[in-house]
């Protein structure tokens, strides 16, 4: 048995390296598919090619940071809940 064999099928590298391709892929015809299909928007800017795609990037890193900012904020000491010996 071969390591690769003995890993979960989402932990081989190979599998990993397949999935990126395949949603690549995906999204890329998704954004493509503009071409082809009017998208009138409601505003001016939303009706631009490639709008969903960039609006959808920009809005998961937006939250993506500011989950970070709030962790950075909310973080505990790694002994917060671990008593002194003196108050025991």
């Amino acid at each position: 048995m071969s390591d690769s064999d003995s890993q979960d099928f989402l932990s081989r590298p190979q599998t990993i390296r397949r999935l990126w391709w395949g949603f690549s892929i995906v999204l890329a015809l998704t954004v493509a598919a503009q071409l082809v299909i009017y998208v009138k928007g409601y505003f001016v800017v939303d009706g631009w090619f490639g709008f969903g795609a960039v609006y959808g990037f920009l809005s998961c890193l937006l939250m993506v940071l500011a989950a970070k900012a709030l962790g950075y904020f909310l973080k505990k000491p790694a002994d917060f809940y671990q008593q002194d010996e003196d108050d025991a």
